[in-house]
This record gives structure tokens, sequence and C-alpha cells, in this order.
């Protein structure tokens, strides 16, 4: 994790990608981090790392929340969910946290969909 001073404008940016989460693991939750993505790709690295982190994020719990889906019969995807979100509620607050402290932050258990 790097820390370097990066002007508020890009930790504001980069905060709101993580707490897209709260919009739901739908549509909404990945449209922000997907547009800054597009959009801030040449201009700031710093914010494209955390869009694609979140990005990623979100990917990669919306694949874990389908394949809880089958295991619902035998209980176990019930408890899949309950997992999913309280790991991407404290992973969301965590990431937004480090990226309005100016960090490169990676979350954990991310498959890497998107990359540079």
């Amino acid at each position: 994790m790097t820390t370097a001073t990066y002007s508020s404008n890009d930790r504001l940016w980069s905060v709101l990608c993580h707490l897209s989460f709260f919009f739901g693991v739908g549509v909404l939750a990945f449209v922000l981090p997907l547009v800054l993505y597009l959009v801030m790709k040449r201009d700031s690295p710093f914010i494209t790392h955390h869009a694609r982190e979140a990005l990623n994020f979100h990917l990669s719990l919306l694949l874990y929340g389908i394949i809880c889906i089958p295991l619902c019969i035998i209980v176990i995807g019930a408890i899949g969910y309950v997992v999913i979100g309280l790991i991407g509620l404290i992973c969301a607050i965590v990431a937004a946290v480090r990226a309005s402290q100016g960090v490169y932050y990676e979350y954990p258990m991310t498959i890497r969909f998107v990359r540079q």
C-alpha cells in the first residue's frame, strides 16, 4: 500500500466508488465505478485504481451470490448470503477509509476481472 498526496477531488471520487456498494449489488453498484474507470483512465491513476478495485469487488460479490443460489436448497446458501453481505459491508467501509487517506487499497478475495 502506497501513501501519497492526492487532491481532495481524487480522494472523494475514490471513496464514492467504494461506497457505491450501498446502492446494492445490482446495476447501480456497478455504474459509478465503471464510468469513473472508463472516464478517468488517462487522467488519474488513483481514481482508476480504486474504480477498478471497486468494480472487481462488486463483480466478485455478484458471482459469489450466484453460486449461493443452488446452495440455498441445503441452507448453506442462506448462510453464504449473510457472510457475503457482512464481508461486503466491512470491506467497502475499510476501502473507503483507505481511499480517503490516499492509500492504494486492494480488496481481499477478489477476482481480477478488470485489469490495467
